[in-house]
């Protein structure tokens, strides 16, 4: 188990999908007790189904020293973040890309908790847009994981115009409890790695549109001649068709027509070939 004397004792996660699910196998696993927030009962039950599903494989793969039963009595879940829940030290909100969503979801979490740091997975919004109407935004930062995020090794902390100093480097610390490395980026658009993920598929969708080659001779492409891990069309498929064309439509007004999304991806998405999840994308799940 990883050392946990850097991490958080308490956290708390509101999402429990499948990044919410992940974050938190990440913190039970190494030793924080964690509380997973949920719209309803069912979706809390979902919620520890995942998690528990996760700390199986990954027992059976054998990088979970503790038996999973064991690390999973460290989870809970409710529909609510209460008031009394004063000894949580670390919020993580884990829920839809969007923003009025994530401002309502910080905005009750400030006052229910109001000693723990706070802390948004999203993947390209602005963080100070979404801590715009925090009144302590000093103690909100950035921890954008990667899906999935047990067995992923990158976080992204990524520091608000108000974020402290201090809170940097205890984000850092706890990435590294964690056993995953941590990049430092500035509050922009699409931050690091989204911002160049999405660019690269962006063409590899062109490439495709255009008859270049096929999605798979793409991907073969930089799998073997870059040492990507992943291609990615395939990558697109497994983080979702409509997650990736939120994405790129919000790049697109920040930054420019260099992220327009290619009418392939929005044809695909409008035809409810949204990658994994759906069972097609751009290869059949």
């Amino acid at each position: 188990m990883t050392d946990s004397t850097a991490l958080p004792q308490r956290v708390l996660v509101y999402g429990g999908g499948r990044m919410g699910a992940g974050i938190a196998h990440a913190f039970v696993a190494a030793g924080s007790s964690v509380e997973v927030v949920e719209r309803d009962s069912a979706s809390a039950s979902a919620a520890v189904e995942r998690v528990g599903g996760s700390l199986r494989k990954a027992a059976d793969k054998g990088t979970l020293t503790e038996d999973p039963d064991t690390v999973l009595r460290r989870l809970t879940v409710s529909t609510s973040a209460h008031p009394e829940h004063g000894d949580v030290e670390l919020a993580i909100e884990a829920v839809p890309e969007d923003l009025e969503l994530k401002r309502s979801v910080f905005q009750r979490l400030e006052e229910a908790l109001p000693h723990a740091v706070l802390a948004t997975n999203t993947s390209s919004l602005s963080i100070d847009s979404i801590a715009s109407g925090l009144k302590a935004p000093e103690r909100f930062i950035g921890l954008h994981f990667f899906n999935p995020v047990p067995t992923s090794d990158l976080v992204e902390v990524v520091l608000g115009a108000r974020t402290s100093a201090g809170l940097a480097e205890d984000a850092r610390g706890w990435v590294a409890a964690l056993g995953k490395t941590a990049i430092v980026v500035r509050d922009s658009p699409g931050f690091a790695s989204s911002r160049l993920g999405v660019a690269i598929a962006l063409e590899a969708m062109r490439m495709v549109q255009e008859g270049v080659a096929s999605a798979a001779d793409i991907d073969t492409a930089m799998t073997l001649g870059y040492r990507h891990p992943v291609g990615p069309l395939r990558t697109t498929d497994l983080v979702g068709l409509d997650v990736r064309l939120a994405i790129a439509e919000h790049l697109a007004r920040e930054l420019g027509p260099r992220f327009e999304p290619p009418q392939l991806l929005r044809d695909k998405v409008a035809a409810g070939e949204l990658g994994r999840k759906t069972g097609q994308g751009f290869y059949a799940w």
